[in-house]
């Protein structure tokens, strides 16, 4: 159980995050198969386990884990073109007339309808971790639509969920550009060997570098010209490494080895232990990390009236 992404949200009033109320509040949207004439289900599922006694909140220390399952019907656009393609050439064929817009769309419909029950289907999960103490939900994605599917969710599910996605008071664009050029970053991260650099024109051009000295002349005539670093791998202390971008999301997490034997030493040998143990070794770090990095990049913004 270690995160590959996150987005992090600030939760901008006090919500009460009992884990009972919570495990009600999920069971009432449930993820679930799709029906036959279903091209989409979404709902919340178990993190960790398997069955319907799997609970839907998990708990550890302060920090809670939920999961989000979004099931999905594949109907390739190709397909349904093709069979509305030739169903209209029969009837224009036999019938000696055009079929226009409007019969097409009818037609359209009811070939949806009849291949949809033999259509593959995808399953994707996305899970949240929530900091109720610290004031952040934290989603292990780097897309924003995929995130606000599990938050717009949650809200309905709880009635109520104030979010915004965290800000912080400095362009992080203008920060990992000032990390490269000085060749050092902040105190406890490390810049490593990946970045994106970005012309300020709208039209401008892109670079995009991996296995690169960040520090040698190339870079630094890039930089010199305006572009600004808008990804950027760092390292922070001997705990992690990631990819930030210019939009406060971070990709590519990687826990370093020390901290995902540590878990396993905690774990044992029951798996379910294991993902417990992961689980708060993980949220333990991110409670160190999050201030550092959000203070590294200038301080969390708080907008006025909030």
């Amino acid at each position: 159980m270690w995160f590959r992404n996150l987005l992090v949200y600030r939760l901008t009033q006090d919500v009460p995050f009992a884990t009972e109320t919570l495990e009600e509040a999920l069971a009432a949207k449930p993820a679930r198969s799709c029906a036959s004439q279903e091209l989409a289900t979404y709902g919340f599922a178990a993190p960790f386990g398997k069955g319907e006694d799997a609970p839907l909140v998990h708990a550890s220390q302060d920090f809670l884990l939920i999961a989000a399952r979004k099931e999905e019907r594949i109907l390739p656009g190709s397909v349904v073109r093709d069979a509305l393609q030739e169903k209209v050439e029969e009837i224009e064929a036999e019938q000696m007339r055009k079929v226009y817009k409007k019969e097409r769309d009818r037609i359209k419909e009811d070939i949806v309808q009849t291949l949809l029950p033999r259509a593959f289907i995808r399953r994707a999960t996305t899970f949240a971790a929530i900091m109720p103490k610290q004031g952040l939900i934290l989603v292990d994605t780097s897309s924003a639509k995929k995130a606000e599917d599990l938050l717009s969710t949650l809200r309905e599910a709880i009635s109520s969920l104030p979010v915004r996605p965290l800000g912080v008071k400095t362009a992080p664009s203008a920060t990992l550009t000032n990390w490269v050029k000085a060749q050092q970053a902040a105190a406890d991260f490390h810049v490593l060997d990946e970045c994106e650099l970005r012309d300020t024109h709208e039209d401008g051009g892109v670079v995009r570098c991996k296995r690169q000295d960040l520090t040698g002349e190339e870079i630094q005539l890039h930089l010199s010209t305006g572009k600004l670093v808008t990804q950027l791998a760092l390292a922070w202390q001997d705990k992690l490494s990631f990819v930030l971008d210019d939009k406060l999301a971070i990709k590519r997490l990687r826990f370093e080895d020390l901290l995902q034997e540590q878990a396993e030493q905690d774990g044992g040998d029951d798996a379910l232990a294991q993902l417990d143990a992961s689980f708060t070794l993980m949220m333990m770090t991110f409670a160190e990390f999050l201030p550092a990095l959000f203070e590294a990049l200038g301080g969390e913004e708080i907008p006025q009236g909030i």
